[in-house]
């Protein structure tokens, strides 16, 4: 980081996740999400789409949210401060990581900034290298969710990771299958199954050994993927990146809803998210690559 500092003890994370959750189980601060789940296939990816089973908690803490908003005259932010029962680890000097208070999936970690920044801003070298940071302990998924429209539900800047396997059968990621298909471009590549514009890199697994040289080759892959897609830097649009050791993917997005169904970054990974039976039927009935297709941009990528 730019004369930044880590915090994290290597080998530290993943203890601190665990132990954290089940703390924060207890004293009422983490609020999870039970949920069901089934498959759905389409072109060879076996979607995982997860039904929702009780969203009244949630409910309830964005009225009580919007109660303070409207009482204070300033907007609520969750994460300045964050709820202390929810705190995992410093990560560096400008990121701090935290449960997410709503998890659907377990372990599921906000990697926030410090400071107030825009979630619509873009992401800077301390944002990858705080990643990369986390991606050295804990094996997950990471991703970004840019705007409303993409799916963020919060303005304060938050990567968020969640650990692999996604799904407890079939392939790590459900888009996994459709990666050995890649067609390359120099070191940009299109998944041809994929219908609609995006851009995709390999990135180097060693890079968790070194998170600043992996923070400053994620960074400048990150501009390329966006210039690739037809983003402006200066005027950015929606979007949707999602990021392992091994790989990134970006996903312009022209809006949040298929219907009634909210899509972000994990619904590009090939996990979907229904709040009832009638969704669900409206997945099957569609096909998950279908709705990825009507929010995302229609091009060809690289």
């Amino acid at each position: 980081m730019r004369q930044g500092k880590i915090l994290l003890q290597p080998g530290t994370l993943w203890t601190s996740v665990k132990e954290r959750t089940e703390y924060a189980l207890q004293c009422g601060a983490l609020l999870s999400i039970p949920t069901e789940f089934e498959f759905v296939e389409q072109d060879g990816v076996g979607f995982l789409v997860r039904i929702l089973s009780n969203l009244n908690r949630k409910k309830a803490a964005k009225e009580k949210q919007e109660q303070q908003s409207a009482t204070s005259g300033q907007e609520f932010n969750p994460f300045l401060p964050y709820e202390e029962d929810l705190f995992v680890a410093e990560i560096s000097d400008t990121h701090v990581c935290i449960l997410n208070k709503f998890n659907v999936v377990d372990y599921h970690l906000l990697i926030i900034t410090r400071g107030f920044e825009e979630q619509e801003s873009l992401l800077t070298l301390e944002d990858f290298t705080a990643m990369w940071v986390c991606l050295a302990d804990f094996n997950g998924l990471g991703f970004y969710n840019s705007g409303k429209i993409a799916g963020a539900s919060q303005r304060h800047k938050h990567l968020q990771l969640v650990p692999l396997p996604l799904a407890p059968s079939g392939s790590q990621i459900p888009i996994e299958p459709l990666l050995k298909d890649a067609q390359f471009q120099n070191s940009i590549a299109t998944l041809p199954k994929l219908p609609f514009l995006h851009a995709f890199a390999p990135l180097n697994p060693q890079w968790v050994e070194s998170p600043f040289l992996g923070g400053e080759a994620t960074l400048a892959l990150y501009h390329t993927l966006l210039d690739t897609v037809g983003l402006n830097p200066t005027q950015l649009g929606a979007y949707n990146l999602l990021m392992t050791r091994e790989w990134m993917l970006i996903v312009p997005r022209s809006q949040e809803h298929f219907h009634t169904i909210s899509v972000n970054s994990l619904g590009f990974a090939g996990a979907l998210l229904v709040k009832n039976a009638e969704q669900m039927q409206l997945v099957k009935d569609q096909g998950p690559i279908t709705i990825l297709k009507s929010v995302g941009v229609i091009g060809h990528g690289a």
